[in-house]
């Protein structure tokens, strides 16, 4: 299955999270897919996650978080903000409250993937909105 070719994508877990699973599994179900995969582990911080994805050149960012990490993913994505990083896909997963789902969204967080998220349903979702933000940035 090769349908990811030629997406790179950067895995995390921000913060003090020191829940890795989820993350491995789902760096795991990328790279099968045939996305390009860098796996930056636990314990890290928003700037330490914008530089490597900035040094890689991702077109998408993947947060995993279980830990109630939610004012750092927001640090994260204003911080991509501030450095027009905007272009890069932000999807987090994890054990995340409906109610901050909202507020993640507001953020510009693109989606959010619970538990019970299918293989499929994330790599369809990378697949279709990393292809449209190729497509508007060739016009």
């Amino acid at each position: 299955m090769s349908k990811g070719q030629g997406i790179k994508v950067l895995v995390s877990v921000i913060g003090l999270d020191g829940h890795s699973t989820g993350a491995e599994v789902v760096s795991r179900i990328l790279m099968d897919s045939g996305m390009e995969v860098v796996y930056m582990g636990i314990y890290q911080r928003p700037e330490m996650i914008i530089q490597a994805a900035i040094q890689e050149d991702v077109d998408v960012i993947g947060i995993s978080s279980h830990a109630s990490n939610y004012a750092q993913i927001e640090e994260l994505m204003d911080m991509l903000k501030e450095k027009n990083l905007e272009d890069i896909c932000v999807i987090c997963g994890g054990t995340i409250p409906k109610k901050q789902v909202i507020e993640l969204k507001k953020k510009g967080v693109a989606e959010i993937f619970p538990p019970q998220s299918t293989s499929e349903s994330i790599v369809n979702y990378i697949v279709s909105n990393v292809k449209k933000r190729e497509s508007i940035s060739m016009n």
